[in-house]
């Protein structure tokens, strides 16, 4: 597993220790950013089921400004900090312990709006249409941002969630990707005010 493009390409990331944590293949990250980038001119993101982070950094890596990283479990996040040292992005991240569900009430009382949110839940537990619906609800994605959900291939995922509408969907394997995307006036890479604390 390794950082594909960007600053950092090249780079060795670590895995998460054992077998709990399914980390995204270089094969369906790339394709994932060829769909939404390939690159960023500042930008925030969210990293939700981080993992070992793979995902945001990759993104960080490409330019996007600042991801927040969130998963509940303590190997995860001692993975993803590490991994967030070695490619020296620990200062344009922040990095929680929390579940999916509670950190996006939180993140949504802070006020804050991504320009690319990574859903990549474990596959026999995902409620991604929730997940979608609340991010909708609470104005989590902005204009012309991106909510990309990486999937088991057998699931179909609605056309639209709230606001939220599919942009692209793509299947690697066993591993599905439906992305959506929040149509609006364009505004992605604004300066704007970034977040404090979780």
């Amino acid at each position: 597993m390794r950082v594909i493009s960007g600053s950092q390409k090249g780079t060795v990331l670590k895995a998460v220790p054992g077998m709990g944590t399914r980390p995204t293949t270089d094969k369906v990250k790339e394709a994932i950013f060829n769909m939404i980038g390939p690159y960023f001119e500042k930008g925030l993101g969210l990293d939700l089921y981080a993992g070992s982070g793979g995902l945001g950094i990759e993104a960080l890596s490409r330019g996007m400004e600042k991801v927040i990283f969130v998963d509940k479990e303590i190997q995860a996040l001692q993975t993803v900090r590490a991994n967030l040292e070695k490619c020296e992005f620990l200062g344009r991240s922040e990095v929680y312990r929390n579940d999916a569900g509670r950190a996006l009430k939180v993140l949504a009382k802070r006020g804050l709006a991504f320009d690319t949110v990574f859903l990549d839940p474990p596959y026999k537990k995902q409620k991604l249409t929730a997940m979608l619906k609340f991010i909708s609800a609470n104005g989590l994605l902005r204009e012309n941002g991106y909510a990309v959900c990486e999937h088991d291939a057998g699931l179909t995922l609605p056309e639209k969630a709230g606001n939220l509408f599919t942009y692209k969907t793509a299947q690697y394997g066993i591993t599905g990707i439906t992305i959506y995307t929040k149509k609006g006036d364009e505004t992605r890479g604004e300066d704007r005010d970034l977040p404090g604390q979780l």
